[in-house]
């Protein structure tokens, strides 16, 4: 019995690698090896498709490909000081980047290539480095550089994105009134966008009347999300975890207190695809590309823009992009999605608002093949049977009078060699009326949003009353729906009528009467509230009408923050982050004007427990701080170029900014002040780190050598004649170093 017995394969295979584990390679000492930037399958379509008009381009297309992709940054452009800080990275950086090019390549300054300025990006404000991430992550003389990016990102006074991927939210042409929508927004860079666009006009309006909606799939993608919008700090955001294919109809308050369906102005449509456009930044695609990823992926990118163009507003504007250059995603989609709208979705060319952007127009014949592009089809018919599950009939081209009609050349194709950047594909579609297939039953949303508020069943019992534990395993369904879908949110608690604290903070900031108390909330149930956040009334109205029924991952700009001390009259402090829209509701009570010798002196103490004391600051100052009393404030700078507002702090007897490090660093810049003490360079702190090490390893050495004199010395001999008595002499032994502390530095 025993010997028939299926053996256990998991067991077999450890118990080999065991006995063959002393004979392994050490591959950790080997280098990684490049990858080969080569697919046979992918060259074969694409030669196929035409996509290259002759010979010769097809070859500036495969070299550009193959080649690593140059960074690229664009500067916040709804910012007061963007035009200081652009000053300061076109002079100060680009010199510092000159000097460090011309170190790590070993020529003449002259002979660097400057930074590009994307000439169709507006205002100048964008611009590309001729130097790879690796370049500028591994290069000791370019440390200053890539320190400005990290501080600079984080601070939110410039965003690191791909070149081609700034085109979309441009040629998407939001206003500050619309209400948008971004579909499939993770990781972030283009709501970033969208959310600066909103904001272009701050003289015009203290909060954008519109909002961004920003969704994804993915729960951990969303954090992902929220982390890169935050940098903003936007009131007007919304971000929501679901699947944007089957995204469901929002409810919205109309002006007579009625509920409404919620359309968008304009609405963003960057669907998963299979990437070859990215090639250049992601090399590892190379490795596995094939024809079947953009098979798998048409049926759900045809999906998320159906579902997009039922949300759209009448007159409304929806960009679809793809990172891919395949038109089985691209024009395929559309020509399917345009058809079936029936004259509701029309083709319009942006070309106009990329201006100097080199692009192709969209294609309007293609072929499909099989996964190992041996066999070609330019019908459904050619198809055989067994591939009628995974080539379906509106993958291929419409006939060339339905195709005139359509218009797919006003598409934007931009491709590697055009202008040294990625590829990726756009197009902008505009809604002429309402769609035959959508459904805009109000009745029905507020049924099912009243059915979503009733309370959850009741968990399941065995004969003992326990609950029944649902079993866990590490895949299926449950892995899954905990991957997209993630643990609950807390709630989103917003103030009621004469609520207590917000009377106290409006009384101790003198706030103005038009900043809303309903729209301020805290996310936990509990009468001391620890952080308040602020979000706009039309993003109150979304979630107060669709908790229930969408998953809110996050909202709101922190504002205030409980602080009490035995000092303070008040148990609030502002918070930097909110200030951005709380500093136009604040009353003349809570604020002070200081000069930049001022702010520098307050920036560079990072020591919280030794605040610059009032009698360090300029006259001017010190009389402004007698009638301010203990507490949050604010302190403003005015330049020429810019006005500066930070969040500060009235001590009994000092004032200091309440700023977190690189908004210091951000702010010290603007104002010309020194920084090499923010200045890191961590090869040289690896160096440190690695000469401690050898100084530690070298007192062990010489510690374990007089243990071993010591155990190992020979024994002296004294004789005094006969009958004398042999003594044991102990050799003298040495002292011991101190060990050397060592300090781990991460690079």
């Amino acid at each position: 019995m025993g010997r028939n017995r299926k053996q256990n394969v998991f067991a077999a295979r450890k118990r080999q690698k065991r006995e063959n584990g002393s004979n392994r390679p050490d591959n950790q000492a080997l280098p990684y090896e490049e990858i080969k930037r080569d697919n046979a399958f992918f060259i074969k379509y694409y030669q196929l498709q035409k996509i290259c008009a002759t010979e010769e381009e097809w070859t500036q297309f495969l070299a550009s490909i193959r080649d690593n992709l140059p960074t690229t940054f664009r500067v916040t452009g709804f910012r007061d000081e963007a035009k200081a800080l652009l000053s300061i990275i076109e002079t100060q950086l680009f010199t510092e980047y000159v000097r460090a090019v011309a170190e790590l390549h070993q020529k003449a300054p002259e002979d660097v290539e400057r930074p590009l300025c994307l000439p169709w990006y507006p205002n100048g404000l964008a611009y590309q480095l001729h130097l790879t991430r690796k370049d500028i992550r591994r290069s000791e003389p370019l440390y200053r550089l890539h320190n400005f990016l990290i501080v600079e990102t984080t601070a939110g006074g410039i965003s690191r994105q791909e070149a081609v991927s700034m085109i979309p939210p441009i040629v998407l042409d939001v206003q500050p009134t619309d209400k948008v929508l971004d579909m499939c927004a993770a990781p972030g860079s283009k709501t970033a966008q969208l959310i600066e666009a909103l904001h272009a006009a701050p003289e015009e309006h203290k909060i954008p009347p519109g909002f961004v909606l920003a969704n994804d799939v993915d729960n951990n993608r969303c954090y992902m999300l929220v982390h890169q919008a935050k940098r903003l700090n936007s009131p007007c955001l919304l971000v929501t975890n679901h699947d944007s294919s089957a995204f469901p109809n929002l409810l919205t308050t109309k002006p007579d207190g009625s509920k409404a369906i919620l359309k968008f102005d304009k609405i963003l449509c960057d669907v998963p695809c299979s990437g070859d456009g990215t090639l250049r930044k992601n090399p590892d695609i190379w490795l596995k590309w094939n024809l079947a990823q953009a098979y798998n992926l048409h049926g759900i990118q045809y999906r998320i823009v159906r579902r997009g163009a039922e949300m759209l507003e009448v007159g409304g504007r929806l960009v679809y992009s793809t990172c891919s250059l395949n038109p089985i995603e691209n024009e395929a989609v559309l020509q399917r999605i345009i058809k079936d709208a029936d004259g509701a979705l029309e083709l319009v060319d942006a070309g106009h608002l990329v201006p100097g952007l080199k692009y192709k127009p969209g294609m309007t014949d293609w072929k499909l093949a099989t996964k190992e592009v041996d066999q070609i089809f330019t019908r459904f018919e050619e198809v055989p049977e067994s591939l009628h599950t995974i080539i379906r009939p509106g993958m291929f081209p419409l006939p060339a009078d339905e195709m005139a009609k359509i218009g797919l050349e006003k598409c934007l194709r931009v491709l590697p060699h055009l202008q040294d950047s990625g590829g990726f594909f756009v197009a902008v579609l505009e809604k002429r009326r309402q769609l035959s297939f959508e459904k805009n039953d109000v009745v029905e949303v507020v049924q099912l949003n009243e059915t979503a508020k009733q309370p959850a069943a009741e968990p399941q019992v065995d004969e003992n009353g326990k609950p029944i534990e649902e079993k866990s395993v590490p895949w299926g369904p449950q892995r899954k729906k905990r991957r997209l879908h993630g643990y609950k949110e807390d709630p989103y608690v917003f103030f009621g009528e004469n609520d207590p604290d917000y009377e106290a903070i409006k009384e101790f900031y003198q706030l103005d009467e038009s900043l809303s108390q309903r729209c301020l909330l805290t996310r936990c149930i509990t009468e001391k509230k620890k952080n308040i956040y602020y979000c706009s009334d039309p993003i109150r109205d979304l979630v107060l009408n669709n908790e229930n029924r969408i998953k809110i991952i996050n909202t709101g700009v922190k504002t205030f923050v409980r602080c009490e001390n035995r000092h303070t009259v008040h148990p609030f402090r502002l918070a930097q982050e909110g200030l951005q829209t709380s500093n136009a509701f604040m009353g003349a009570s809570r604020r002070i004007q200081v000069e930049r010798e001022d702010l520098v002196l307050m920036l560079n103490c990072t020591d919280p427990t030794q605040p610059p004391s009032t009698h360090e600051l300029k006259k001017e100052t010190q009389e402004r701080c007698k009638e301010l009393g203990v507490g949050s404030c604010i302190l403003k700078y005015v330049d020429q170029r810019f006005t500066l507002y930070t969040v500060g702090w009235r001590g009994t007897s000092s004032l200091r900014a309440y700023v977190q490090k690189d908004e210091t660093i951000h702010i010290l810049r603007l104002l010309g002040a020194d920084l090499s003490k923010f200045e890191t360079n961590k090869y040289e702190d690896a160096r440190v780190a690695a000469a401690a090490a050898a100084d530690a390893e070298a007192g062990k050495s010489a510690e374990a050598e007089a243990d071993s004199s010591v155990d190992g010395s020979a024994t002296e001999f004294t004789s005094s004649g006969s009958g004398a008595v042999d003594v044991p002499v102990a050799a003298e032994t040495t002292g011991t170093p101190m060990d050397t502390e060592v300090v781990a530095t991460k690079s």
